[in-house]
């Protein structure tokens, strides 16, 4: 694998690692994120999860939403996210979401593991069955529900 690391994604994992060490002296959590298009940096994020207590204000979907107000596609192709540590499951279905192209990252689970900062279990969980992660999951179906999907529909096939 680091035959195919070029000399620009070494860099941009080591800004990575330099932005999660900063978070971490400011008071936050050991995570940094670099997003790209092609070469040209288009953000840097660090999580904030700890600063208005958003759990989903991890490094890599904090780079997703800066981004977004940057690019003039939010599906943009050519999009690399440099990660100091490997995305958790979360930031996983985001990245897929927005049709990331790479993610490349430094620290593996053997090593976050070590700091309690694994992302297996969150991984192990997301492989059940839907409903069967230990949330109570109530359909609730309701003829309106469709409403949405229509009045959408009608707007952008008219």
């Amino acid at each position: 694998m680091d035959s195919q690391l070029t000399d620009f994604d070494k860099k941009m994992i080591k800004r990575s690692i330099e932005l999660a060490v900063a978070n971490v002296e400011k008071g936050g959590e050991p995570f940094g994120a670099v997003l790209t298009k092609g070469q040209e940096v288009i953000t840097e994020a660090v999580n904030e999860a700890y600063i208005n207590n958003d759990i989903t204000a991890h490094a890599e979907m904090q780079a997703i939403r800066q981004a977004g107000e940057t690019l003039t596609q939010p599906r943009d192709a050519d999009i690399t996210i440099y990660a100091s540590g490997k995305p958790c499951g979360m930031c996983m279905a985001a990245m897929l979401q927005a049709k990331i192209s790479r993610i490349v990252f430094a620290a593996d689970d053997e090593l976050g593991e070590a700091y309690g900062w694994g992302t297996q279990p969150l991984y192990d969980n997301l492989k059940k069955d839907f409903g069967k992660q230990g949330i109570d999951v109530i359909n609730c179906p309701d003829a309106s529900s469709k409403d949405a999907f229509v009045a959408y529909a009608n707007k952008h096939n008219a």
